[in-house]
């Protein structure tokens, strides 16, 4: 407004253009919203009537199968039962045809299992059947146990004699061939303790000519001595010494009572002679015996 100009005065305004106003400007937007709503209540009554039709029709169904008897509630049709596919029944299936498998297979090999029996049969009424021979090693070393024992008791010496030998006197020469660890002979003579060996051994000292011929040797814990001193027809006693030897000393007890015998500690010839150390390594032995060196 500017100051110059008065400002006139308006006529006020009539009732009836307003209301022509506010009519013309809410009557688009009302419009639309009362056209939304009757879709959606058009909408929902479609989807309920559908509904309610179903439902009578399923009724229509149950009163035409069972229309004399209105009462009666029929159950749901349950639908066909068929085999549900699960690694179990894979598992199973899998199962009885090893089964069934294995059954022929048993029936098959018994026949031929059969068949072969009766082979067998027939080989057998032919052909004698072999067995082995072969003995364990226990077997063979109770049998030779057995053999060493009945020698010992017996007395029995065989595959030796004496011969003169250069330097030495008297010795003993093999006449057959011995394998290593045979039985040879044993060393026979009488069989006292360490007290008794002692006295005899000094009272063999007072005599020059009497030649050494005893024994040492432990057993179960006690020294006894083999005093080979008298003469006898026994071999063993003849044997000389050497410390490269064919022969070595064993024990060899029979009920309790030890024997000292001999054994070949390697093959021996016919013709060799027979030799072993007798194991006497003192001073005094050696200046009386200069030979107990070799």
């Amino acid at each position: 407004m500017s100051p110059k100009k008065c400002p006139k005065m308006r006529s006020p305004p009539q009732e009836d253009t307003v209301a022509c106003h506010k009519v013309k400007c809410l009557r688009k937007p009302l419009a639309r919203i009362y056209s939304k709503g009757e879709k959606k209540k058009n909408a929902a009554n479609v989807i309920r009537s559908a509904v309610k039709s179903n439902k009578q029709k399923i009724k229509n169904a149950k009163r035409g199968s069972l229309g004399l008897f209105p009462n009666i509630k029929l159950k749901a049709a349950e639908p066909p039962k068929l085999p549900f596919p699960s690694c179990h029944s894979t598992k199973a299936v899998v199962a009885k045809q090893a089964l069934k498998k294995s059954l022929k297979i048993k029936q098959f090999s018994g026949k031929k299992f059969q068949g072969k029996r009766q082979q067998n049969k027939k080989l057998k009424a032919f052909y004698q059947v072999r067995r082995s021979s072969r003995k364990c090693k226990a077997e063979l070393q109770s049998e030779e146990r057995k053999q060493i024992d009945e020698l010992i008791e017996s007395g029995k010496e065989e595959g030796m004699k004496i011969d003169l030998i250069d330097g030495k006197g008297r010795g003993v020469i093999a006449t057959k061939r011995f394998s290593r660890g045979d039985f040879i002979v044993e060393y026979h003579g009488d069989l006292i303790d360490i007290t008794d060996a002692k006295k005899r051994e000094a009272r063999y000292a007072q005599d020059p000519s009497t030649g050494c011929y005893m024994y040492y040797f432990q057993y179960l814990n006690k020294t006894y001595c083999v005093d080979a001193t008298r003469e006898t027809n026994r071999l063993g006693r003849l044997i000389n010494h050497s410390k490269c030897g064919n022969c070595q000393t064993k024990l060899h007890a029979i009920s309790g009572v030890p024997h000292l015998i001999l054994i070949a500690s390697r093959d021996i010839a016919v013709g060799e002679e027979l030799l072993y150390d007798y194991g006497d390594r003192s001073k005094a032995s050696i200046k009386a015996y200069p030979w107990l060196k070799y």
